[in-house]
């Protein structure tokens, strides 16, 4: 497939650094209060470029990556006609004073030059005005990659990856990829299947044809997997996909359904909940021996499971207190200390009204994120994993299906803003105030966010 060729060609071809010198909600328990966040004045002009060729392929860069940052809601990029010095060059220190009476703090410099072979050069530099000194990124001053025009979006990402690490101390999140279930057709006949694009919104294609129902894809933390549920033959089957190869396999044969299946931290297993005469619990398989072993032995219905990074931990929704609500195991199922008093098993951590559902982790291990149900509508909320600190970030007529970002600061979920809409696919950050609808090739739910593709 193509990406494999992609992550292929441009691992090859990263070279060393440059080395160059010098909304209202209702009332609600739990609700949010919109945060203030950080915004760092950015200057990015168009890079520079040695034929008209590569002036084209220079400006498709310097675009992808200002709607990368913009997207955040973090960085206020001034406007090109600002600008007062014109002559930049990668190889030369900007004039710093031109830059700071337009109260810029961080410039960005880049060109692209295509080589004898055919392939492109890209070099960047990142500014610190205030300081009069070059930004480090991924610990080296400069950087410049020479790959092929195919790389061309991967290239911009990680680029604006870069300013993104380097101002706000945080991992970026730009080259990484979306699953997500494409629905067509008319309600009571749609057509789910399995889709991947860009995180935005770039290159959608479809992985699966559509035969089979396809639900709740979920990315593998180590590789380019996938595990997600199709209803073949009737029932529910679990399967897990190889992106790079187009190949799909069962993981396996089930008495009852299974359903809600997430990798373990490592990939090397995938947990889920399996019913059995009516009955919901959770289980573990591993993907090398496929052993199963049960988690949870409880007459409750136990169901969408969430390992912490760390693998020890599992969150998951239990209805055992009487509504769905999130609790919290060890995995090896030892007694622990509950926030709330004594000891158990398994420890509740919400007490809202309403219902609680499809909890995921964070991938920084200190949120969990989660959908709520409560006055006839749908929020998506996170909170500490002692069941402190809960805050409701989006309200909608239905907003479900919570996941994470790879840095563990944005969410992605899917909306129906009203009865009878289509569900699309929606970012929301940590603040609750920089919610974003995604492009999507139709109708889109279920999403799931990749890791990075380095």
């Amino acid at each position: 497939m193509a990406l494999k060729r992609m992550i292929l060609s441009l691992g090859v071809a990263l070279t060393v650094s440059m080395g160059l010198g010098a909304p209202a909600m209702a009332q609600l328990e739990g609700e949010v209060t919109q945060a203030s966040a950080r915004e760092f004045r950015v200057a990015l002009p168009d890079f520079n470029a040695n034929t008209p060729e590569a002036q084209a392929l220079a400006d498709q860069i310097t675009a992808i990556m200002r709607n990368d940052l913009r997207s955040t809601g973090l960085f206020d990029l001034l406007t090109p006609d600002s600008f007062i010095q014109q002559d930049l060059s990668v190889l030369v220190q900007p004039r710093f004073a031109d830059w700071r009476i337009i109260d810029t703090e961080s410039l960005g410099i880049g060109e692209v030059e295509i080589m004898d072979d055919g392939r492109m050069r890209v070099a960047f530099r990142l500014w610190d005005t205030a300081q009069e000194q070059e930004h480090l990124l991924s610990g080296r001053r400069g950087r410049q990659y020479v790959t092929t025009s195919e790389n061309l979006r991967r290239v911009a990402h990680v680029l604006a990856d870069d300013i993104y690490t380097s101002l706000t101390g945080d991992e970026g999140y730009f080259d990484s990829r979306i699953v997500f279930i494409a629905e067509s057709g008319p309600r009571t006949a749609r057509v789910k299947r399995l889709a991947i694009m860009d995180q935005d919104g770039a290159n959608a294609e479809f992985l699966t044809n559509g035969q089979h129902t396809v639900l709740t894809p979920r990315f593998s933390p180590s590789d380019q997997t996938i595990t997600y549920m199709t209803y073949e033959r009737g029932r529910p089957q679990v399967y897990l996909f190889d992106i790079e190869t187009g190949r799909s396999e069962a993981l396996g044969q089930f008495q009852g359904m299974t359903y809600a299946p997430r990798f373990s931290p490592d990939g090397n297993s995938v947990i889920m909940a399996q019913a059995d005469n009516g009955n919901s619990d959770i289980y573990i398989m591993d993907l090398n021996s496929r052993r199963r072993t049960r988690l949870t032995d409880h007459p409750a219905i136990d169901t969408s499971p969430s390992m912490s990074p760390d693998g020890d931990e599992i969150v998951f929704t239990s209805d055992r207190g009487g509504t769905p609500q999130l609790y919290v195991m060890n995995r090896d199922g030892s007694m622990r200390t509950c926030p709330s008093g004594g000891r158990d098993v398994a420890c509740r951590i919400t007490f809202g009204s309403g219902r609680y559902s499809t909890p995921v982790w964070s991938p920084r291990g200190d949120l969990i994120a989660f959908t709520r149900q409560a006055n006839g509508r749908f929020y998506i909320g996170v909170i500490e994993p002692d069941g402190e600190g809960e805050r409701l970030l989006t309200e909608a007529y239905l907003d479900e299906g919570p996941a994470w970002s790879p840095n563990g600061r944005v969410i992605i979920f899917f909306r129906e803003d009203r009865p009878g809409a289509s569900p699309a696919l929606y970012t929301v950050d940590l603040t609750g105030r920089n919610l974003r609808r995604l492009n999507t090739p139709g109708d889109a739910s279920d999403p799931a966010w990749s890791p990075t593709l380095r």
